[in-house]
């Protein structure tokens, strides 16, 4: 399994590397790149203005400095992240979605129902959505427990939150 190398804010805009205040709203975003998913954050100017393309994104504060640190994401934030990773073929990305399902398991947000192995002898999971009238299939890629921790703690840095 690759490592991802995922950074945490620079606290400052990409698009114009001009610093964040303490307290100043911003988007936090993932972006693909040749070498994987990159976080880039943006000021809300600079957003309006050139709107860049993403994969995925949030909006975030810049806590200050004597803050402690206590980022809130929220669950709608991370179903959007779980379906949007939902048609991806990269075993990464297989990875991520598979902690990321572990997550909000744990956040009682999907419930599991039960698993088969299809004709390519992997392992699917169905899982409930809960308070939908919906399933969805999560490929269980038999990360270990090690594996596991590693992919939460860089989601963990890539949300700001601890997981």
């Amino acid at each position: 399994m690759a490592d991802w190398e995922i950074k945490k804010t620079l606290g400052q805009c990409y698009g114009t590397q001009e610093p964040f205040e303490p307290g100043q709203d911003y988007y936090a975003a993932l972006v693909e790149t040749d070498q994987g998913l990159e976080r880039r954050d943006y000021s809300i100017p600079y957003w309006q203005q050139h709107t860049p393309e993403v994969y995925c994104f949030w909006k975030t504060r810049m806590a200050s400095h004597e803050q402690k640190k206590k980022l809130f994401i929220d669950d709608e934030m991370l179903m959007a992240f779980f379906d949007r990773l939902a048609e991806e073929t990269d075993p990464e990305k297989i990875n991520f979605r598979f902690v990321l399902t572990l997550i909000l398991m744990r956040k009682r947000k999907l419930k599991y129902e039960g698993s088969q192995t299809d004709a390519a002898g992997r392992e699917l999971w169905t899982m409930r959505v809960v308070g939908q009238d919906r399933t969805e299939t999560v490929i269980n890629p038999h990360l270990t427990e090690d594996q596991i921790e590693q992919l939460s703690g860089q989601m963990g840095q890539i949300l700001q939150v601890d997981f």
